[in-house]
């Protein structure tokens, strides 16, 4: 089975010109050589009626499996992508978010601060990650295992979940 992803880097200096788009790429790349059809890639400021306007165009389309933001994850006045996120979605995936919190912090206590969420919207799975490369591409690596079955059961895939 194909999937298609967006790619959206939140990022007010990104959104301007002034920063290059560093985590943005990086993502592209994992999600391609995981087989992962990147069908759009963009960037927004820090602003929660943008985001949550990105993260609804995106899923309510029917034509994209995967969100996948980076940036505006931690606790600063501008880092606002998890409450855009949870504002659009239907339900939370914990177990997800709780993962890469939890292997993060065996990297870096900053872990600790991170309100990165993932969750469903209609049949989307959409994931935020930090905006740091660095960060972007951790995360992302810890939820690579169970990324595709949790597309599948999103979608509507009947199968058992059993491991064989």
């Amino acid at each position: 089975m194909e999937f298609r992803a967006v790619v959206i880097t939140v990022s007010d200096k990104g959104s301007r010109g002034e920063r290059e788009d560093l985590s943005g790429p990086e993502l592209t790349a994992m999600l391609q050589k995981a087989g992962i059809d990147i069908v759009g890639r963009r960037i927004i400021p820090d602003e929660q009626d943008q985001i949550r306007s990105a993260l609804r165009k995106e899923s309510d389309g029917g034509q994209v499996d995967l969100i996948v933001t980076t940036g505006g994850t931690g606790v600063s006045p501008r880092d606002v992508t998890p409450d855009a996120t949870l504002a659009v979605i239907d339900r939370q995936i914990p177990g997800m978010a709780e993962e890469m919190r939890r292997a993060s912090a065996a990297i870096t206590p900053h872990a600790m601060i991170s309100r990165a969420v993932v969750g469903i919207r209609g049949r989307t799975l959409i994931i935020n990650l930090p905006g740091s490369p660095k960060g972007a591409r951790e995360n992302l690596a810890v939820l690579m295992p169970a990324l595709r079955h949790a597309i599948e059961k999103i979608k509507g895939d009947p199968r058992d979940c059993a491991s064989s």
